[in-house]
């Protein structure tokens, strides 16, 4: 199963909600939002903003807001902050000990070039557009449900 870590699932929410509206956010208030425990929520924000995502704002009404428009990030970019460089394998991003004898490294790359690809061309402001749920009233057997 491929999975992110919690941290970036956490910091794809925090993008999200602080994308909602281009203003300055405190760690307090992006915590109240999100649900997210305020210290995770602080720790978060200083990895996006050293991720370039957001810049910090001093002052008595400081905090963080977005470097970019919502529709010039993309998802990849917010898990690169989180976790690093996006890589199912080891071998994707790196050399491991099999690699001379590896038969399947070149393939791994390939699919892990194109999961990074996908990533790249959804952008935040995507991730907070209301989507429809779509309800499968068919039955496997052909009858509705």
């Amino acid at each position: 199963m491929l999975r992110l870590s919690k941290l970036a699932d956490y910091g794809s929410q925090v993008m999200a909600y602080m994308a909602r509206d281009n203003t300055v956010h405190s760690a307090n208030e992006v915590a109240a939002g999100t649900g997210i425990a305020v210290p995770t929520v602080s720790k978060i924000l200083k990895m996006l903003a050293r991720g370039s995502l957001l810049v910090s704002v001093r002052g008595a009404k400081g905090g963080y807001a977005l470097s970019r428009s919502p529709c010039e990030i993309s998802v990849a970019e917010i898990i690169d902050a989180m976790d690093g460089p996006i890589s199912i394998t080891e071998c994707s991003t790196s050399t491991c000990q099999q690699e001379s004898i590896c038969s399947t490294r070149s393939n791994w790359q390939g699919i892990n070039r194109l999961i990074r690809e996908a990533l790249e061309k959804v952008s935040l402001a995507e991730m907070i557009e209301p989507k429809p749920q779509v309800v499968n009233l068919i039955r496997h057997d052909g009858i509705f449900a």
